[in-house]
């Protein structure tokens, strides 16, 4: 079952999106959030774009917006000197972040490499492949409008304390998306960063189960800093002290 659905996102994935208008699928119908502030924040993402020289994106919901806010020390470190444009937006599932990409985002811009961890805010309100199809979508957009920019995909952080339904459904998900990587995308799922070998989630870590530390940040960004250097071909950064 699961390879029958990686082989059809795959499909779509190259181009053939026949049906997607059509699709009773919340997760790949391109809307904007209606909360306050949202569109004041996409608004501001796009002119950040406008004004070019971005060499890193990186897409997702709060987990990569509080990188402006207690994950900013490790922003600063690793992703700053990359000029690195921040297109997280809190509460966004696949389907704000479709809309987004499809109406500024990522437009006029040539970065090398973009980080895509987008889908935990789908986990309550959608199936595993419906979630999967979600992402697809997501880095469809990416690959479409910067057919010369990398594409690092990490897999969907797990949450809550404990182990819950919604994590099975997360977990299956990204054995989904993980089929996605190819010449020009990398698959990472970094969850061994944060979910102890007992299921749990230290709260040192991630304090609600949902979003890191600042421990948390730097731990995701060291796990993943090799790829990203990798990627970008530059040099990696140090560990922060």
């Amino acid at each position: 079952m699961h390879k029958s659905y990686s082989s059809l996102f795959l499909a779509l994935l190259l181009g053939s999106g026949a049906g997607l208008a059509q699709s009773t699928n919340s997760a790949v119908i391109p809307v904007p959030m209606s909360k306050p502030g949202w569109m004041e924040r996409h608004d501001s993402m796009n002119a950040k774009a406008r004004q070019g020289k971005i060499g890193l994106i990186y897409v997702g919901d709060s987990i990569v917006q509080r990188y402006e806010g207690v994950g900013k020390p490790v922003w600063d470190h690793y992703y700053a000197p990359r000029n690195a444009l921040n297109l997280g937006i809190s509460g966004d599932r696949t389907q704000h972040v479709i809309w987004r990409l499809d109406h500024g985002n990522i437009d006029g811009i040539t970065p090398k490499l973009a980080i895509v961890m987008i889908g935990q805010n789908n986990g309550g309100h959608n199936t595993a492949p419906e979630i999967a199809e979600g992402v697809t979508e997501v880095v469809k957009r990416i690959r479409t409008k910067l057919p010369n920019t990398k594409i690092l995909l990490l897999g969907i952080f797990q949450r809550r304390e404990k182990p819950t339904p919604e994590r099975a459904v997360l977990a299956q998900a990204n054995e989904i998306i993980s089929k996605l990587a190819d010449s020009s995308i990398s698959y990472m799922d970094i969850n061994s960063v944060f979910v102890q070998p007992d299921g749990t989630i230290p709260a040192s870590l991630m304090p609600d189960f949902e979003h890191p530390s600042e421990l948390g940040f730097s731990r995701w960004a060291e796990a993943i800093e090799a790829k990203v250097a990798e990627l970008m071909d530059d040099q990696p950064v140090s560990p922060m002290p």
